[in-house]
């Protein structure tokens, strides 16, 4: 569906929303007017203090008349109070027949799908499920904007109890994951219970969006392959993953509390992917890094550097930069910032280390 479809499809559900309105502010707009006349007629008074006597009259403010009133203004004030007993009476059964038909949920859907529109650089999580809870708490301290997209009834409460932007729809379909912004998002995670589910996402958002970063859960190394083939750009095993926490905790207990501890921090771990354009990295190709100052100037960490097949850990001051190298660095989001500006054109793209 197109920009300017969707577009129109707002509209049509904004008119949708406004109809079941237009019976009760019609008639309240009768009233007034109506009333309005009646004392312009009955007792001359000019249409501010006509429109004024309407108002306190229907609100039952009770202000005191503007001038005493003839028998003829009486009997207009007293149809002005029944007219607005009556519009009361049908605004009130309107707002709890709107209530049982789902009204203000879908008013709900409406405004997020507002919100979406304007979304960018985000995170699609795709059901939200145990898996699903623990990736958004963590996007949640990270701070990153985040779309949920779950069907289940229960699963969307607590979603919206976090304080979460939800929709409720089925993320295979492609128009939903549009709704969620596919085109505009950082990346998007399946996370959903089923691999044919997962799979079935996987191909339809890189269909849609060729250049989004998509994470996939799998629950067996077929499936893992398939999403592979599908296009995911990472795919993560629930039962692998945890398998390889419970053996380092074994075998590495001090390396494992190092990324727990960093989890809960506010550094990270980022990678920073040198240009291969050696016209990019005119400012520091062939320096070294203690000439760069890189560490003093950022307050970030180099860990590594990556340099094809080679991997230098901990580089010394001696090691110079070269075109398509990959910095592994550690620091906070300021520290990381200013080490990027440091690096300027040279950086052709950042990915953040999941810990």
């Amino acid at each position: 569906m197109s920009q300017g479809s969707r577009r129109r499809t707002s509209r049509r559900q904004l008119k949708l929303l406004a109809a079941p309105w237009r019976g009760p502010f019609s008639a309240l707009s009768a009233v007034i007017l109506i009333g309005a006349i009646g004392y312009r007629l009955t007792e001359g008074w000019d249409w501010g203090d006509c429109l004024w006597m309407v108002l306190i009259t229907i609100s039952t403010i009770g202000y005191g008349e503007v001038e005493t009133l003839s028998p003829a203004g009486r009997l207009v004030t007293v149809l002005i109070v029944v007219g607005g007993l009556i519009v009361v009476q049908l605004a009130i059964q309107r707002v709890l027949g709107l209530k049982d038909a789902g009204y203000f949920r879908r008013l709900q859907e409406f405004r997020i799908h507002r919100m979406l529109e304007s979304l960018h650089d985000h995170v699609i999580l795709c059901g939200y499920g145990r898996i699903g809870q623990e990736i958004a708490a963590q996007l949640q301290r990270d701070q990153i904007p985040l779309v949920v997209i779950e069907t289940d009834p229960d699963r969307r409460d607590v979603a919206e109890a976090n304080g979460l932007q939800l929709l409720q729809a089925d993320a295979t379909l492609d128009e939903t994951l549009l709704d969620a912004g596919l085109e505009r998002c950082q990346s998007l995670v399946a996370a959903l219970p089923g691999d044919a589910s997962n799979l079935y996402v996987i191909l339809s958002a890189r269909g849609l969006n060729p250049s989004c970063r998509l994470i996939a859960r799998a629950n067996s190394d077929e499936a893992a392959t398939k999403l592979r083939l599908a296009g995911a750009t990472v795919v993560v095993s629930p039962y692998v993953a945890g398998g390889r926490v419970m053996a380092a905790s074994a075998l590495r207990p001090l390396a494992l509390n190092f990324m727990e501890l960093l989890a809960g921090s506010d550094f990270e771990i980022e990678e920073f992917q040198l240009s291969r354009d050696p016209l990019d990295l005119m400012d520091i190709r062939g320096r070294s890094m203690a000439e760069l100052e890189l560490g003093r100037r950022s307050g970030a960490l180099v860990l590594a550097i990556r340099d094809g097949s080679e991997l230098i850990a901990n580089p010394g001051g001696e090691t110079q930069l070269a075109p398509g190298q990959l910095l592994i660095v550690l620091g906070s989001k300021p520290q990381l910032k200013r080490f990027q500006a440091l690096l300027g054109e040279a950086v052709d793209s950042i990915e953040t280390m999941a810990s």
